[in-house]
């Protein structure tokens, strides 16, 4: 039998919903946990866990009253440290940020509570929310379980899925404007989603001004988990409306099914031959379960890599390089540099309406590729996992760096749902792919990585099974 902080969020909820264990039971083993594993990690980095246990207390104080249970009741999450939970610092990373303390809680922690999971944590962020690696002044590095030293748990997501890989929590919260949930999922081994832009409400009490419009139309929260069919239980409940978003969308969860077999198109990209090989592996996967798999580079890719980058730098340099060149550390600044040379000259008001436009033909070009191949099996990263704070090396590598994205950013763009899921080990640490969709159709997403996973298994089960040899 698996010790309890192993279950995922659906056998946890099932279990506590049925009373085979209390809250207090689940979020108890899965302090235990935090105590072992965190230390050396820091991956959770503001400790919420005597809350949590009061709160796990209160929640099966209620059920045993006769109150009805929620889909995610008694379940251990964490937040990412750049979303508003009430009367904690919302500091996105930033040493100056530190005392902007949250007036009332996000759309997110909202949503997870009234599910009735149990909050047990903050999980670190890079500087800003701004970098494919989890390092910063304020909280310092962010370890990967899989390969501490050598391999990035990815950003800015890092905490969230470095965190939940190494059994703290069954889900974690991230968010992601360029691939800030799929890059740490890739990197830790996790699954997640990156939804459809209004999928899930967002909104900051304690922000002092809107962010700028792309940022806006690009920016997402989603779920991190072991396993695909707890991200399909945490976005629904992620989902729940919320009247201060005003671009949240009430679409229904699950569509109209999509005449079989499913149309997949695999990516024909040049990549490391580890990504060929995840590629081919989830591609064997969905044709043993039924999927018309296909060879097909989806359109455009690299031009809305670069449109991506030109409107969010263009947005950046408006709303956020003033506070970056203010608070921010050397090393975020060397960094803004490097991106301010990768995406070459900021557009002025002309470009950045033409941008915009643009995005629109992009999307227009996607959406009927996706008529034929109603879903895309991309890579994350174009290379494995990164080594950590790879980025730190200079603006050709950061400019390497982000070119290996770009089947990642270019989703971000055109605002469609993708969800990353593992494909096995790569000299020891994770690979994975991302799946691409139609418009607000996570399910078929979601239902592909269901297949891919049931070929290669959970892959923390590994992580830990290597950490009990190593017990031995």
């Amino acid at each position: 039998m698996r010790a309890i902080w192993q279950m995922g969020a659906v056998e946890t909820a099932e279990a506590t919903r049925a009373g085979r264990l209390s809250c207090a039971e689940v979020v108890e083993a899965h302090c235990e946990r935090f105590e072992a594993v965190n230390p050396a990690l820091n991956a959770v980095t503001v400790d919420l866990r005597e809350r949590a246990l009061e709160t796990a207390r209160a929640r099966d104080e209620a059920r045993r009253a006769g109150a009805a249970p929620g889909p995610l009741h008694g379940v251990p999450v964490t937040i990412k440290e750049n979303v508003d939970q009430t009367g904690e610092a919302t500091p996105n990373g930033v040493a100056g940020l530190a005392n902007v303390i949250a007036p009332e809680d996000s759309p997110v922690v909202r949503n997870f509570e009234r599910a009735g999971a149990v909050v047990i944590g903050r999980t670190n962020t890079p500087e800003y929310s701004f970098r494919a690696f989890t390092d910063n002044p304020l909280r310092g590095l962010t370890r990967n379980p899989w390969n501490p030293e050598g391999v990035t748990c990815g950003g800015s997501s890092g905490g969230a899925a470095a965190s939940v890989a190494a059994g703290v929590g069954a889900v974690a919260h991230g968010n992601d404007i360029g691939g800030s949930l799929r890059i740490p999922a890739y990197c830790c081994g996790c699954a997640t989603v990156r939804p459809t832009l209004g999928r899930v409400p967002a909104y900051n009490p304690s922000q002092a001004e809107e962010r700028a419009l792309l940022m806006q139309m690009m920016s997402v929260q989603g779920p991190i988990a072991r396993e695909v069919r707890d991200v399909r239980l945490a976005l629904a409940a992620m989902a729940a409306s919320d009247p201060r978003d005003p671009l949240w969308v009430p679409a229904p969860l699950e569509g109209t099914p999509i005449a079989t077999p499913i149309r997949v198109a695999v990516a024909e990209c040049e990549a490391h031959p580890a990504v060929r090989a995840a590629l081919d592996g989830a591609a064997n996967a969905l044709a043993d379960a039924g999927y018309a798999v296909e060879a097909a580079e989806p359109p455009e890719i690299e031009h809305m890599k670069e449109v991506w980058f030109r409107i969010i730098f263009a947005d950046f340099r408006v709303t956020l390089e003033e506070s970056v060149r203010r608070l921010g550390s050397p090393e975020i600044n060397r960094i803004v540099d490097g991106y301010f040379a990768m995406a070459g000259s900021v557009p002025e008001i002309g470009g950045y309406v033409r941008d915009l436009a643009e995005r629109n033909r992009l999307l227009r070009t996607f959406s009927l590729f996706l008529e034929d191949f109603p879903l895309v099996v991309a890579p994350v990263s174009t290379e494995p996992p990164f080594p950590v704070n790879d980025d730190l090396r200079g603006p050709e590598r950061v400019r390497e760096l982000f070119d290996s994205l770009r089947y990642t950013s270019a989703m971000n763009l055109v605002g469609l749902p993708s969800v990353a899921v593992p494909t096995g080990l790569h000299e020891g640490a994770p690979m994975g792919v991302q799946i691409v969709g139609r418009r607000f159709r996570e399910d078929t997403c979601l239902d592909a990585a269901d297949a891919i996973e049931r070929s290669v298994g959970v892959l923390s089960e590994r992580l830990w099974a290597r950490e009990e040899g190593a017990a031995s």
